[in-house]
């Protein structure tokens, strides 16, 4: 089975998914990125999801589950380049992905990410 790469980018983990997630691909994510965190104590997870052009209601609710499971290991999570297609699709399937902080790109996500690590620091999280 193909896995999804998750690059360290100083206290970041990057995961960009270039390819349509089935089931099988999105439970191992989940479990390798928060393996990931754990062992490098990330603080900003940022997916990429700009070449996904369909997601379905299993992957949506993957990704707000990553987005809890990094957030109680201490990670803020970011999804960045959501099609408009796929937010449409997302709403419609009535997933409003709750708690998953969203960007239109990945410059914009990471600053969300800088702006919650200093959040964090100074104890207002």
């Amino acid at each position: 089975m193909y896995r999804i790469p998750i690059l360290q980018m100083g206290q970041m983990l990057l995961v960009t998914i270039q390819v349509d997630m089935e089931d099988q691909m999105a439970l191992a994510l989940q479990d390798d990125l928060a393996n990931k965190i754990a062992a490098t104590g990330a603080k900003g997870v940022l997916i990429d999801i700009s070449a996904l052009e369909i997601v379905d209601s299993f992957v949506g609710r993957m990704l707000a589950s990553i987005s809890g499971i990094s957030r109680i290991l201490d990670a803020a999570t970011v999804v960045v380049g959501m099609q408009p297609a796929v937010a449409i699709t997302l709403v419609e399937l009535g997933l409003s992905l709750e708690g998953v902080r969203t960007a239109l790109n990945v410059e914009r996500g990471v600053e969300l990410l800088a702006q919650a690590q200093g959040e964090a620091s100074s104890g207002r999280r």
